[in-house]
């Protein structure tokens, strides 16, 4: 059974234009669903982001660790005599 090509071809004029993407890994005539932040393959499992990569985090420098207050010892029980 075909499946329905509606919405991604554009027709301009005399000019057929394509409106989604094709899968680099499929080649062209496999396009790409477009969903609301990504692009997908349905047919090899390709997926890319919309959106613009975030740029990379510095790490953040390891900070010496902090002296913790001394804790007041609790006073030791009265053990029970033994006998």
């Amino acid at each position: 059974m075909a499946k329905a090509r509606v919405g991604l071809y554009a027709v301009h004029g005399e000019e057929l234009s394509r409106t989604h993407k094709s899968c680099p890994k499929c080649g062209p005539g496999i396009f790409l669903a477009e969903h609301e932040n990504r692009r997908s393959c349905g047919r090899c499992g390709y997926s890319e982001s919309k959106s613009a990569p975030l740029p990379k985090a510095k790490p953040a420098k390891a900070a010496e660790p902090k002296a913790s207050p001394p804790r007041p010892s609790a006073p030791a029980a009265p053990s029970a005599p033994k006998g």
